[in-house]
């Protein structure tokens, strides 16, 4: 019964980690109207160049995580995708660890006592459960670094800045007493 609250809580807080990485990395969903200024107008001479490689981002991500975030300059998510992957690796070696003692005691208990292991069987096959769900959250966390990375680097031209062809509504209130 023990063995059930404590899967339960692992799971929230996976589950809770997984929903501040997608909040973290949606943090540049922006959106701008584009106003082309006659000066401005590309000829068939010039040609809009990225600066950022979307491709070079997610091989240095795949290569080390967090890599391709420092590529394009986002330098504040490379602790995210550290502390998410070290966190749940951490969580992956405890299970890991659980899984074997559990592993040798039922393997103990079918020598000296048959009928009494059915417990110890259950606890084990629940921290292998565990264990391998902890691995795909791993997984998905480093899917979701490289598409970050791929992301943030088709975005690294894109201006946000507030200025020229963006109009403000200004609301004023005056109360008198």
């Amino acid at each position: 019964m023990n063995y059930l609250i404590s899967s339960e809580r692992i799971t929230i807080r996976i589950i809770l980690v997984l929903i501040l990485l997608m909040i973290f990395f949606n943090v540049k969903s922006y959106s701008q109207s584009e106003q082309i200024k006659p000066d401005s107008v590309q000829t068939d001479t010039t040609k809009f160049e990225m600066k950022k490689s979307p491709w070079g981002a997610v091989l240095r991500s795949a290569v080390i995580p967090g890599f391709g975030q420092f590529y394009n300059e986002s330098y504040w998510k490379i602790p995210v995708v550290w502390g998410t992957l070290g966190y749940l690796g951490y969580l992956w070696v405890d299970q890991n660890d659980k899984y074997k003692i559990y592993r040798d005691l039922y393997n103990q208990s079918l020598i000296a006592d048959p009928p009494g292991n059915e417990n110890y069987y259950k606890l084990r096959e629940g921290y292998k459960d565990q264990r391998d769900l902890v691995a795909v959250f791993i997984g998905l966390t480093y899917f979701l670094n490289l598409v970050d990375a791929y992301v943030d680097a088709h975005l690294f031209d894109f201006d946000i800045s507030e200025g020229d062809g963006i109009s403000r509504i200004n609301l004023n209130m005056r109360i008198n007493f």
